[in-house]
């Protein structure tokens, strides 16, 4: 079984995971060409200030592959978005604790400060959040595309219309509220 065969093909969350990819993949974008642009040391780990915060070459670059890859999501769109946002989201958040653990040494590579370990935190909960909107939730409502794919058999007996009251379980009769 693989984690493609679970998702839905098409659904209206694809915008979402559009425009999340698309927005933080431009941000990623405009860091990385600001510090090329300001011909930074690649390996520099006191770093220079760009647009507020800490950089170096090497920093730059992959800021500018991070931004390229969510820009591609944004492009393709769907699920593939969805996925690509959700490992993009944790590598920032690793990062961010990686480069909190060597902030003051010899070994910050990246040229990291307190301002930037935020940013990475930030960037990653941004960035997941966006992926896994409607996606990941012990309450996706019934009309949900994830909550319909994952449950078929009440999917089925229950249309868009009465979405929002729950199909009968097996062996009982559970049912929602009924408003006038």
């Amino acid at each position: 079984m693989k984690l493609q065969d679970e998702l839905p093909l098409d659904h209206r969350l694809r915008t979402v995971y559009r425009y999340g990819a698309g927005l933080c993949g431009l941000i990623l974008l405009v860091f990385g060409i600001l510090g090329l642009i300001d011909q930074l040391s690649f390996f520099d780990t006191t770093g220079s200030n760009i647009a507020g915060l800490s950089s170096n070459g090497l920093l730059s670059v992959l800021s500018l592959i991070f931004g390229a890859v969510l820009i591609g999501a944004a492009i393709i769109g769907g699920n593939v978005a969805s996925t690509i946002e959700i490992v993009v989201g944790g590598l920032f958040i690793l990062s961010g604790f990686v480069n909190l653990a060597v902030l003051d040494s010899s070994f910050n590579y990246l040229a990291f400060r307190m301002p930037n370990v935020l940013f990475s935190f930030v960037m990653g909960l941004l960035v997941a959040t966006f992926g896994m909107y409607g996606r990941v939730s012990g309450g996706l409502p019934h009309d949900n595309p994830y909550w319909r794919q994952r449950h078929p058999e009440h999917a089925r007996t229950t249309s868009p219309d009465r979405a929002k009251t729950p199909a009968l379980t097996r062996g009982g009769s559970h049912s929602a509220p009924r408003h006038p």
